[in-house]
């Protein structure tokens, strides 16, 4: 199933009307009726926004759930967007778990390049944040933190945040979202 699909079915299951989940989201009615009817591709924060929203995750929109104790997920079968406007890649590493409120994912960001404006997580959901190569500004609410290669942060994701790259290439780093329970 893709993710318009999902999308669709989600709302449907939750009884959520196109005019609800565009308040809720802040995506327009139409945009989101474009999306479902596979007539656009959303950006990577429009597609964070409907998630939340929808109260799940990107991840789970993206791939297909697996039910198995043991998931091995080749390199060149990795869930991978790419935000068209900013050419930020968004790489799904951990498997997409029905049971699981855990996600594992690498992000790039090109040389002068930010990620989408992320929404606000519900309460509960963590993020941690370790830088691989490069340098990155995190914009978390009001509050603005460096990192370079070797740093780490983590969250409350109880607020909206950004990433962007300040360094001189391209800015590579692992997040793993905790929304287990949540």
């Amino acid at each position: 199933m893709n993710f318009s699909t999902k999308i669709k079915e989600i709302r449907n299951k939750k009884k959520i009307s196109l005019q609800k989940l565009s308040d809720l989201s802040g995506v327009s009615k139409s945009m989101i009726s474009k999306i479902e009817r596979e007539e656009k591709n959303p950006t990577l924060q429009v597609a964070a926004q409907i998630a939340e929203a929808l109260g799940t995750t990107l991840s789970s929109l993206l791939d297909e759930p697996k039910n198995q104790e043991i998931v091995i997920i080749k390199k060149e079968e990795r869930i991978i967007y790419q935000d068209e406007l900013t050419g930020f890649q968004r790489i799904l590493i951990s498997p997409q778990l029905e049971t699981e409120g855990i996600e594992f994912i690498k992000n790039i960001i090109p040389k002068g390049s930010k990620s989408a404006d992320f929404p606000a997580h519900r309460n509960g959901v963590k993020e941690y944040i370790t830088i691989s190569k490069g340098k990155l500004l995190a914009l978390i609410g009001d509050q603005k933190f460096y990192l370079e290669a070797g740093d780490s942060i983590f969250f409350q994701a109880n607020n909206k945040h950004q990433f962007e790259n300040i360094g001189d290439t391209e800015c590579h780093y692992y997040l793993i979202i905790d929304s287990y329970g949540v």
